[in-house]
């Protein structure tokens, strides 16, 4: 396990990062949590008093990684760019689950789930990570539908989300 300081950044101009809010792992800490290793991993611990496990650290160069701070993470530790928050990190070995909910419903559906199945477990992940963000049961049981009747329609997360969008800006004469 790590601890360190770190100050809250944000990308100005930076490609698809763009507007990212994220903390650096410097080269000498990402080599205590991992050594020899230069390509993504996931991390657990803590961001001051606040839990997180299977978060990704990307690679910048030259050793060093970020760590992108989603808006559940900030929210979960009150701070935002310039601020400075205490690290405690380790490997997180056991990797990422798919919600189990999610991955029922899409067992029932094998066109879609043979869909799901061809995408990068990156691109699987973004459709249970949105899920299980749902802070209502109604919540998650309406993104579980649209997830798998965008699947079935051979669509991926992007594709989802933007024809969600476009039908919602549709409802309100936009």
């Amino acid at each position: 396990m790590v601890k360190f300081t770190a100050t809250i950044l944000q990308f100005a101009e930076q490609g698809e990062k763009t507007g990212w809010t994220y903390i650096e792992i410097p080269a000498k800490i990402a080599l205590q949590l991992k050594p020899d290793n230069k390509k993504s991993f996931r991390v657990k611990g803590k961001l001051d008093s606040f839990e997180i496990t299977g978060i990704a650290l990307l690679p910048m160069g030259e050793g060093a990684f970020i760590m992108a701070l989603n808006a559940t993470m900030r929210k979960g530790i009150h701070k935002r760019k310039g601020d400075k928050l205490v690290a405690i990190l380790e490997e997180d070995k056991k990797g990422y689950a798919l919600n189990a909910e999610f991955m029922d419903c899409l067992n029932d559906e094998p066109q879609a789930l043979a869909f799901f199945n061809t995408l990068a477990k990156g691109h699987q992940n973004y459709f249970s990570k949105w899920i299980e963000s749902a802070k209502t049961i109604e919540t998650k049981s309406k993104r579980i539908a649209m997830a798998i009747n965008a699947l079935a329609k051979k669509w991926g997360y992007p594709e989802m989300i933007r024809a969600q969008t476009a039908a919602n800006k549709q409802l309100k004469g936009l």
